[in-house]
């Protein structure tokens, strides 16, 4: 996938009820009820929007505040990539992909997992392997990543761009490839269901938007593997576009014929260069295109801000370097249902309901402990409020009171509105409390932010 320093590239609604659910109530997590963000509209639509997010860009406040407020779904640009996760052979290093994840589930987001077997951003051991040991480490490495965010991670991006460009529809050149021949992809997704059976499991490419050699290729191969039973839910559309790489006049017809084999299809990393009315009708495309294929399930934008875009050059992203609203946003949000100049994040003083959520542990023993959310209003009084409660797997949520809670498919991310106590004056405080069973971890809980109108 893209990343900054890599060579440049050439550039469902009706899903099963449980994603649609939780789609839903990330949305809820993001905005009051209007349609007036890019998660809460696309959530409207049955789909998740997400976003490629950088852990260092995480201590950015307009950063964050963009991230939390727009987005339903979050990528992980580079921190799950085998160079970060397994620098060295058996050594693992979650820091900064855990950061990534704890923070969106934080927020009520899904999470996309990318990526488990690629040819690029490998350490130089992989690639020392013998044919024997590269298959050992191919699946052990598999196996300790999903087993880590098992429960956490909605999509895996199991195996990426393994098909070459050009007429040849012929395989990549890379380590995997090489040694271990054709097999390798199907051996990857057996393993990837093994680790994790409730995860989706997605390929993922470029240059893959319309009908070519490479699409086709790739097309055969999810034809192949449906037929034989091999367990692969979802196939990426990178979705890359520039002027001499526009959208192609088939990408709906592709997506279609893909979602016609029995799989979801995903936009996993779109950007279009450009501006103004031109980009936004690009953009206005992609996301009808989507909206108009019922196994097409969200659509991922590979950055928040164009400042820090793998291609910044381009202006490719729905905000520009100071966080501002594009007209690409205006037309995305407006494509999805939503109403342009609504989500402005809530400014205190701003008229805008505001309000806070902080946390407090009020008791502990060794098999739980209590925990007491304190819900304060903001410059103005509020009707209604909602925050998120992300607890640590294996932790469970065993009792609520003084709030309404609701819980993601994994049981782990609950959302919690007023039970009575919803109208605050301006500055008054509220609170809700659990109940959580420890089973082994005595993790606190991760307090999303309050959300009022």
């Amino acid at each position: 996938m893209s990343m900054t320093g890599m060579v440049r590239r050439r550039l469902a609604r009706a899903v099963t009820a449980g994603f649609v659910a939780a789609t839903a109530l990330t949305a809820a997590a993001h905005s009051a009820e209007a349609a007036d963000t890019l998660g809460s509209a696309a959530a409207g639509k049955g789909l998740y929007f997400g976003t490629a997010v950088a852990a260092n860009h995480l201590g950015e406040s307009a950063y964050a505040a963009t991230l939390d407020r727009e987005f339903s779904s979050v990528t992980p640009e580079n921190e799950m990539k085998w160079d970060a996760i397994e620098p060295s052979r058996n050594t693992f290093t979650f820091g900064s992909a855990d950061q990534i994840v704890t923070h969106a589930r934080g927020q009520g987001m899904q999470v996309r997992g990318h990526t488990l077997v690629w040819h690029s951003q490998l350490p130089s051991w992989v690639g020392g392997l013998g044919a024997s040991e590269l298959r050992s480490a191919m699946n052990n490495h598999i196996s300790r990543l999903m087993d880590h965010y098992k429960g956490r991670i909605h999509s895996w991006d199991v195996v990426n761009e393994a098909f070459q460009d050009g007429g040849s529809g012929a395989r990549r050149s890379s380590p995997f490839q090489d040694k271990l021949g054709d097999g390798f992809i199907e051996e990857a997704f057996r393993a990837a269901r093994a680790a994790d059976p409730a995860a989706k499991l997605c390929y993922n490419d470029y240059n893959t938007d319309g009908v070519n050699a490479k699409s086709n290729a790739v097309y055969a191969m999810v034809k192949d593997f449906k037929a034989r039973g091999v367990p692969i839910d979802c196939v990426g559309f990178q979705s890359h576009f520039n002027p001499a790489s526009p959208v192609p006049a088939d990408y709906q017809a592709n997506l279609q014929r893909f979602a016609d084999l029995g799989v979801d299809v995903q936009i996993t990393e779109l950007d279009i260069e450009g501006s103004g009315s031109a980009q936004a009708a690009n953009y206005t495309t992609v996301v009808k295109a989507c909206m108009a294929v019922s196994r097409c399930t969200g659509l991922t934008v590979w950055g928040v801000t164009d400042k820090y875009s793998w291609r910044s050059g381009g202006t490719p992203l729905l905000f520009d370097g100071n966080y501002t609203k594009k007209p690409a946003y205006d037309a995305v949000l407006a494509a999805l249902g939503g109403t342009p100049g609504g989500g402005d994040g809530g400014t205190p003083g701003d008229g805008t309901a505001t309000c806070k959520a902080t946390y407090t542990r009020t008791a502990d023993w060794d098999g739980g402990y209590n925990g007491e959310v304190t819900i304060t209003a903001g410059d103005r009084a509020i009707s209604s409020w909602q925050t998120t409660v992300t607890l640590t797997p294996p932790q469970k949520t065993q009792s609520v009171w003084n709030g309404s809670p609701t819980w993601d498919a994994g049981g782990d991310v609950m959302t919690v509105r007023p039970a009575w106590n919803g109208s605050l004056a301006a500055g008054a405080s509220t609170s809700f409390g659990f109940t959580v069973g420890k089973n082994g971890s005595n993790a606190a809980p991760v307090v999303g932010a309050c959300t009022a109108s």
